[in-house]
């Protein structure tokens, strides 16, 4: 009798091509969320030297009981977008500080091949980026994405 063995490692198991080229593109396009939680919260407006209900007011939307970053009404660029550069890059959400190694991005490589129309960090020329470190960038997107965040909008 012939055993079949299956392997059950991801399609990316040797790792992919990219290297952020901090071009923007990943904080514009469509309209869209950044999800934030109290201590993202809380370092950006440390950051900005801002309140927490000043933040909020001015920056922060709620959406189906969650808070995201505001973007901007005609272009849905981040509200922190600004010449094709993020404005708080050593603060940013860990939303931001994981892509592109989001799930609904590593499916396929269908999925993977239709966010390197958009990203032009995801090329043939760029390193390669190990599996534990996709696979560590995935466990926290997944972990992080689901809270909601019961902190009040000043109204």
């Amino acid at each position: 009798m012939l055993k079949v063995i299956q392997d059950h490692s991801p399609w990316y198991a040797e790792g992919l091509r990219f290297k952020c080229t901090g071009c923007g593109q990943c904080c514009t396009g469509a309209p869209g969320y950044v999800w934030v939680n109290e201590e993202e919260i809380q370092n950006i407006a440390d950051y900005l030297n801002l309140t927490i209900k000043e933040f909020s007011s001015r920056y922060l939307r709620r959406v189906q009981g969650r808070l995201s970053l505001l973007e901007l009404p005609k272009s849905y660029d981040c509200i922190f977008l600004k010449d094709k550069k993020c404005q708080i890059y050593s603060v940013r959400p860990t939303q931001c500080r994981t892509y592109p190694w989001w799930p609904q991005l590593l499916k396929s490589k269908d999925d993977w091949k239709t966010a390197a129309r958009f990203c032009e960090g995801i090329q043939l020329d760029a390193p390669v980026v190990p599996f534990e470190t996709i696979e560590k960038q995935r466990t926290i997107q997944e972990m992080t994405n689901g809270d909601p965040v019961q902190l009040e909008l000043p109204t």
